[in-house]
């Protein structure tokens, strides 16, 4: 099981919080140190939908220019941007069991988690 996200980020806080506290273990995935993989992406968005994988509510999505955020209009302009600029894309992605799960609420680990 691998958690991907940003340390300082709120949710990914809050995820790695729930995680610990409910005895599961996960491999951390920095994307501002490790970077991410253009891959990588293909295949969370092929499970997710480009679209959901990228976080349009962010700050770093609104700090986007109009010409930028409209640039992203298919799968291959959304990695583009992903891989450019981590921040933008939702968070945490937790991979488990060869499946991804985007963002985090308290119920939706719960259910993922028999807890």
């Amino acid at each position: 099981m691998k958690l991907y996200g940003i340390p300082n980020c709120d949710t990914v806080k809050k995820a790695r919080a729930w995680l610990a506290a409910h005895a599961h273990e996960a491999a951390f995935h920095d994307f501002k140190k490790q970077g991410v993989d253009a891959a990588w992406l293909r295949e969370v968005a092929a499970q997710t939908g480009w679209q959901a994988l990228v976080n349009t509510r962010g700050t770093t999505w609104r700090r986007l220019s109009d010409a930028e955020r409209a640039a992203v209009t298919d799968e291959a302009s959304a990695i583009a941007l992903m891989v450019a600029q981590p921040s933008v894309i939702k968070r945490p992605v937790l991979e488990r069991d060869g499946r991804y799960h985007l963002g985090f609420a308290e119920e939706q680990y719960q259910a993922l988690f028999g807890a």
